[in-house]
């Protein structure tokens, strides 16, 4: 006789409570509010990208000394995502995520006071922790759907990465037009403000997250050791889904801050136009996600991540040749060009469109994976694979730069990208077919081999 879980009332105005992974009622308004916050959170994490040549003009730093900034913030925006899940499992995302909006709204709010750069750099890697939201509101939301919407909800919720491009859009015009002015309690216009206004919106989301979500939350680790919430971190297969992450996920954040120098430095666009360009990479490549969740929960996040990495593998191969043509010195002494090849900003501008949307699918795939595997442990397994792929948002740039440096090429960068979706492709690969040599071949639509119940059917039955 099998049983099923039931339902409990609730006393903080809903009907009922469905059990934890299953969908319940008021997982929408989780949903919703989950996902704005995460996106002014995104916002907050990578506004120095736009307020960094500002800043720059100001305190007369040198390019080196502007991109710690960034990176320090990048950096702190990585390193809690997994003690952050961790604790989403243990506490509920709705504590976690009131008290990280209103921390976050301090440092941003001071921001705005800073007039030297090393006060700058500690404010910037405080701001930096907005980034750690995303394990929180992963976990959070895993938590509210069941498994027939899981992909979809934290697509959904992971679309929030457009808040990369929010700053783009809204600080030019706030910083041009409001230079040279004092407002209320003293505070000052230009890029200034701009710190000012996301604090004040911080707290703001704050009490409506208070308000809005439903008061009871779900905690799908709350009576778990911290052992046993570690223990999935063994598994090969935690740090496999880890290194898909950092090539769907770190390299979108490190082209974000990367692609608008690369087109003012290869096309010779203004940055305004280069702004605009790069953003045609981070809408697809955020906005997707959701489509991205969708499709992996009706024909599995294995299908998807094949797509995505092809996908890839194919625009940074195009796009890590460098312009140029073969030189052929004949016997006579003369020369004679050959095979040659370049691209320009519109063709480049298709090709990073199309990186971007197959990006903006395969984060969702990578996270589809993860509460098929381990539904009791999204927080931590989730916040690991999150933290690593943040990580790699602050390594690849410096990579980027040190493979221009050795190789000459500015399309280096693409061949980093290349190597590393090889990488994963190739393991990836390796892992399938592993799994359909020791099984029989109609098993093949499932995920992985450990994933698959290989007893026998008396075996199952005892």
């Amino acid at each position: 006789m099998t049983h099923t879980p039931t339902a409990v009332a609730s006393h903080h105005g809903d009907d009922v409570i469905a059990p934890i992974h299953d969908t319940g009622r008021g997982a929408n308004r989780v949903l919703a509010m989950s996902t704005i916050d995460f996106t002014v959170m995104f916002a907050v994490w990578m506004m120095f990208g736009i307020l960094g040549i500002e800043i720059q003009k100001e305190l007369l730093l040198d390019d080196v000394q502007l991109s710690w900034i960034s990176a320090l913030a990048v950096l702190n925006g990585s390193l809690w995502r997994l003690p952050a899940g961790m604790l989403t499992d243990r506490i509920g995302g709705r504590k976690i995520t009131i008290a990280m909006l209103a921390a976050t709204a301090v440092p941003a709010y001071f921001v705005s006071t800073a007039h030297s750069y090393g006060v700058l750099l500690v404010l910037a890697f405080l701001v930096g922790f907005a980034g750690n939201l995303f394990s929180v509101g992963i976990a959070w939301n895993a938590a509210w759907f069941g498994r027939e919407r899981q992909g979809f909800a934290l697509g959904l919720f992971g679309a929030g990465n457009v808040g990369a491009s929010v700053t783009k859009f809204i600080g030019p015009p706030l910083i041009a037009g409001t230079a040279g002015a004092t407002f209320l309690f003293g505070i000052q216009g230009g890029w200034r403000l701009v710190p000012v206004i996301y604090s004040v919106l911080l707290v703001v989301l704050a009490v409506l997250t208070w308000v809005l979500v439903p008061h009871h939350d779900r905690k799908a680790g709350e009576s778990k050791p911290i052992a046993e919430m570690l223990a999935p971190l063994k598994h090969v297969r935690v740090w496999r889904f880890s290194l898909y992450y950092v090539a769907v996920f770190g390299a979108y954040v490190a082209l974000s801050s990367w692609l608008p120098k690369y087109y003012v430095d290869n096309f010779k666009v203004d940055l305004y136009t280069a702004a605009l360009l790069t953003a045609v990479f981070i809408f697809p490549a955020s906005l997707l996600r959701p489509v991205g969740g969708w499709i992996s929960d009706r024909i599995g996040a294995r299908k998807v991540m094949y797509a995505t990495f092809a996908v890839m593998l194919v625009t940074s191969g195009i796009l890590m040749m460098p312009n140029g043509h073969i030189v052929i010195v004949h016997a006579d002494g003369s020369l004679s060009e050959h095979l040659g090849y370049s691209i320009n900003v519109w063709w480049f501008t298709v090709l990073v469109f199309l990186l971007g949307c197959a990006m903006g699918v395969g984060k969702a795939a990578v996270y589809k994976h993860i509460p098929e595997y381990f539904p009791d442990n999204v927080g931590s397994v989730g916040g690991l694979v999150g933290m690593l792929g943040g990580l790699g948002g602050f390594i690849l740039p410096p990579l980027f730069a040190y493979t221009k440096l050795w190789s000459g090429f500015p399309s280096s960068t693409f061949f980093v990208l290349f190597i590393l979706t090889a990488i994963c492709a190739i393991w990836m690969h390796l892992t399938i077919v592993r799994m359909l040599h020791s099984q029989a071949p109609e098993l093949a639509d499932h995920f992985d081999t450990d994933h698959i119940d290989t007893r026998t059917p008396e075996e199952a039955r005892a």
